[in-house]
């Protein structure tokens, strides 16, 4: 592998965890007077923004969260074009979406907190085109179903935490990516995030098991937390 394209993607993991920590969710917040840490889940991200302001706001927040992995990680993309495949050069797109992921969850800007990650991991599935594209598209296809069932946000999250690495390893199966082979740190990865996300979900998990989570009702206007 060139130590120029080594460089630049190391270049581009930096920039990815600056982008990442970019707190939109609290920068929303406070364009409409409200420090979202304070009020509602005290989370920074668009769950919590959603259901203080409304659920303009919540797709607002979750399309610039998503926005922070997923530039970073179509650049990587443009830098991968032409290369040979191997773990190493997987290893470093990955590392791109991993490190906005990071930076959204312990934020530079916020001494370390942050949010729970999952529009910055979608903007990773997406953008790493077309091994997690077709698996994230499951994975979306699952969070909208258990949204739309349950109106629990974070179930719809935690459920679509499990099934991407299950999605993964079924395509690649099926379409030949050689997940144990070449593209193995795909696999880890998928498995990784996943188990990631569901740990940041561990108060929702905890609330869900108390009967005391938020979930997001239908109103005449807008969607409200019962």
């Amino acid at each position: 592998m060139d130590w120029m394209l080594e460089r630049n993607f190391l270049i581009l993991i930096a920039a990815a965890y600056v982008a990442g920590s970019i707190p939109f969710g609290l920068l929303v917040g406070f364009a409409r007077g409200i420090d979202v840490r304070k009020v509602g889940s005290g989370n920074i991200g668009a769950s919590n923004v959603g259901r203080l302001l409304g659920k303009e706001y919540f797709f607002l927040v979750m399309f610039l969260d998503l926005l922070k992995s997923l530039i970073p990680m179509l650049v990587g993309s443009h830098l991968a074009r032409g290369a040979a495949p191997s773990p190493l050069l997987y290893g470093l797109w990955l590392m791109v979406g991993f490190s906005a992921i990071l930076g959204h969850m312990f934020s530079l800007f916020l001494k370390f907190k942050g949010g729970k990650g999952v529009a910055t991991s979608t903007g990773v599935l997406l953008g790493l085109w077309p091994y997690y594209t077709w698996p994230g598209f499951v994975t979306i296809a699952v969070f909208i179903l258990l949204f739309l069932a349950t109106r629990y946000i974070s179930v719809g999250s935690i459920a679509s935490a499990i099934t991407f690495p299950i999605a993964y390893l079924l395509m690649a199966l099926g379409f030949g990516w050689q997940p144990f082979g070449v593209q193995w740190p795909l696999l880890v990865f998928a498995v990784m995030i996943s188990g990631l996300v569901i740990f940041k979900h561990r108060s929702n998990i905890a609330r869900l098991r108390a009967g005391t989570e938020h979930r997001m009702v239908r109103s005449a206007q807008t969607d409200q937390p019962a």
